[in-house]
């Protein structure tokens, strides 16, 4: 047998899920109740295909695989297949078989990969059951406004059919939404499978999310610290007049209720930190203000 790798056509260092998925490809293209006309060739390819993945798809296995501990048959290197399967004698463990007629099939995650392929279909006697429609998976971006205020966002298919998906409120990064009924049609009468979109959600240049609170930074002057000031502050909805107390350090927490996120049933709040900027160019006011300034304090006291 040919190298696992090759086989299900990934690279080696390839992620699980992307050989799941070439697996889930070849699985569909050879299995017996799927390829036209299959021959003794294509059986063949699909016992391979089932052989590959279950020494890839396993993560043990892989491996023991990639440090050479055991071969693409999944025999301990040196075992001679021919003797008869293995040191205490008996069939080799990893016999394969898969009986043409539907009665029996056995191999890599049968029972499971091969309901999830083909809805329970097992050999020829079953091909007229109703089968369930294949569900998708879709990565999805939205930015952090959209996911904290809700929206709409129209995806493309696999098969070329557009959808509206709703976005609500609140979504976190992710976070997974399922979309009911709208994957591939089912076979024979069956359900349509879902789409599963697995949520990302953009960072912002300057809010954090903490649950359903926004969090912030907030740039004030010298002159708005010490004298006290009214300041506009951005929010989801649109700027705010924030008042920022007279002689405010650097640090100081304000918190505007009801402008962080909005989710379904409970709301956020928005928390503003104070951070004291001095000019980006020098000042020669300021410089001489400071010269002269009388005033004795240690800001590090309670460092000590």
């Amino acid at each position: 047998m040919r190298d696992p790798y090759q086989t299900l056509g990934v690279a080696k260092g390839a992620s699980e899920a992307e050989i799941k998925k070439a697996f889930r490809t070849l699985a569909k293209k050879h299995h017996p109740d799927t390829a036209k006309g299959a021959d003794a060739a294509s059986k063949q390819r699909f016992q391979e295909i089932n052989t590959a993945y279950e020494i890839v798809g396993d993560k043990e296995k892989r491996g023991k695989f990639d440090r050479g501990e055991i071969d693409e048959n999944g025999n301990p290197r040196g075992f001679d297949p021919r003797g008869h399967g293995g040191p205490g004698g008996g069939a080799n463990p990893r016999d394969f078989h898969f009986s043409w007629n539907g009665q029996e099939q056995e191999g890599a995650e049968g029972g499971d990969i091969f309901s999830e392929l083909f809805g329970g279909m097992s050999g020829r006697g079953r091909r007229n059951q109703p089968r369930r429609g294949e569900s998708y998976e879709i990565a999805m971006t939205v930015s952090f406004e959209e996911a904290a205020r809700g929206g709409t966002r129209r995806i493309l298919l696999p098969e070329g059919r557009d959808v509206d998906v709703r976005i609500p409120a609140g979504v976190k990064d992710g976070q997974q939404i399922r979309l009911k009924g709208q994957g591939g049609p089912g076979g024979n009468g069956g359900p349509p499978g879902d789409v599963m979109l697995n949520i990302a959600v953009a960072p912002h240049p300057y809010y954090t999310r903490d649950g359903n609170d926004l969090r912030m930074d907030l740039p004030v002057t010298l002159k708005e610290a010490v004298l006290g000031a009214k300041v506009p502050v951005p929010t989801l909805t649109g700027p705010v007049t924030l008042t920022v107390p007279a002689g405010a350090n650097s640090g100081t927490v304000m918190r505007l209720k009801g402008k962080g996120v909005q989710a379904t049933g409970t709301g956020g709040d928005l928390y503003v930190k104070l951070v004291v900027a001095l000019p980006e160019k020098p000042d020669a006011d300021l410089k001489k203000f400071a010269e002269g300034w009388k005033a004795e304090y240690d800001p590090r006291a309670k460092l000590r």
